[in-house]
C-alpha cells in the first residue's frame, strides 16, 4: 500500500477555502489550549493544596514522591510540578490569569496581521519554543482583561 506524503507548503496552493478550513482548524487549537491552561491551573491549585494541607505523609518523602505514586510522573516531573504549584501561590496575578486561560499561546488573533503572509515569520508562526516543555514559558496577552 502506497502512502502519500503529507503536503507541503511548497505543493500547496492557497485558496480561500484552504485559508477558511485552515483558519478554523487553527482556532479549535487555540481554543483546545486555552482549554488544556485552564485545566492545568486547577490541577496546579489541587497540587498546592494537597501539599500544604501534608496530603501526601502518608509514608512519603515529598509531594512531589506522592505525585509521582499516584499519577505516574516521572520523579523530575513530579517534582516541577510541585515547586510551579508553590510558586503560583506567590504570584495571584499569573495564578488568576492561567485560571481564566488568558494566557497567550503564540499569537492568537490574527497572527499574521493583516497582510495575509501566512509564512512562519509573519508574526506569529514556529518559534521553537511551543509545546509542552514550553508551556511554562505562556505570558499574559497583550490587551486582555488582565493585561
Amino acid at each position: 500500500m502506497q502512502t502519500r506524503p503529507p503536503d507541503s507548503p511548497t505543493t500547496l496552493q492557497p485558496t480561500p477555502q484552504r485559508i477558511a478550513e485552515l483558519d478554523r482548524l487553527g482556532d479549535q487549537i487555540a481554543e483546545l489550549s486555552a482549554h488544556l491552561e485552564a485545566a492545568t491551573a486547577r490541577l496546579l491549585d489541587l497540587i498546592r493544596e494537597f501539599d500544604a494541607r501534608g496530603g501526601w505523609n502518608t509514608g512519603f518523602r515529598s509531594c512531589a514522591a506522592w505525585l509521582s505514586w499516584r499519577v505516574g510522573l516521572e520523579p523530575g516531573a513530579a517534582r516541577e510540578r510541585v515547586r510551579v504549584a508553590r510558586a503560583l501561590g506567590t504570584l495571584p496575578a499569573l495564578a488568576e490569569a492561567l485560571a481564566r486561560a488568558l494566557l497567550r499561546q503564540g499569537a492568537r488573533h490574527h497572527p499574521r496581521g493583516d497582510s495575509g503572509d501566512r509564512s512562519p515569520t509573519a508574526g506569529g508562526g514556529a518559534r521553537g519554543d511551543g509545546g509542552a516543555r514550553g508551556a511554562h514559558r505562556a505570558r499574559l496577552a497583550p490587551g486582555g482583561p488582565a493585561g
